[in-house]
């Protein structure tokens, strides 16, 4: 199924990748190959991250394995499981806070949300869609990945093919047609001091 058009309205122009990539949360069953998964992967690999630290790493779980892929699930909190569930594939995003010498490593939040947004935009390119969540148990992806005190578990996520909105329960295919919307970029890009909008803003 095609998934609905939502393109950004943007004030300038952006490539049709991030134009046209939102985070829907109908997903349909199909399995995603194991070719596109590759690709997504690799290119969360090749993200850019402070002295090449690569402090990003990912638990996947597919329905092709019913017992892991429930396990994922019930990571979610109930109210994102009623969208995630029904994903083929589950992924948790992880970050290693110590770099390779055993340093701390002050950047990996912001290298990993990197690697996951380049994950994403490659997702958009293979025609899948993606849909992230905050909304998860951390104390649970740890307990049920051994994911060592080192490790943060940063974010949950669902990605597959786009599928039917009128298919998810209660309040969700009305938030799927939602008109999508940003801060105003004079909002957010400052030029001299904090607070005062860039001239090209403006």
């Amino acid at each position: 199924m095609a998934r609905q058009p939502k393109p950004a309205i943007t004030s300038s122009a952006v490539h049709d990748l991030i134009r046209h990539r939102w985070s829907p949360r109908a997903f349909a069953p199909t399995p995603v190959s194991a070719s596109d998964l590759a690709s997504v992967f690799e290119a969360a690999r090749w993200a850019a991250s402070s002295n090449n630290g690569q402090p990003w790493r990912f638990i996947v779980a597919t329905s092709a394995d019913t017992a892991a892929h429930d396990a994922a699930a019930d990571c979610f909190n109930p109210r994102n499981q009623r969208w995630a569930r029904p994903a083929p594939v589950l992924i948790f995003a992880l970050t290693r806070k110590l770099a390779d010498n055993g340093s701390a490593n002050m950047h990996h939040w912001y290298d990993t949300g990197a690697a996951v947004a380049q994950l994403s935009l490659q997702a958009e390119a293979l025609g899948l869609v993606v849909h992230q969540a905050a909304g998860i148990d951390r104390d649970r992806v740890r307990a049920t990945y051994g994911v060592p005190d080192d490790v943060d578990v940063v974010i949950g996520f669902a990605l597959g093919h786009p599928g039917d909105p009128e298919a998810l329960p209660e309040e969700l295919p009305g938030r799927e047609k939602e008109p999508r919307g940003r801060k105003p970029l004079g909002d957010i890009v400052f030029a001299g001091k904090f607070g005062e909008t860039a001239p090209f803003a403006k």
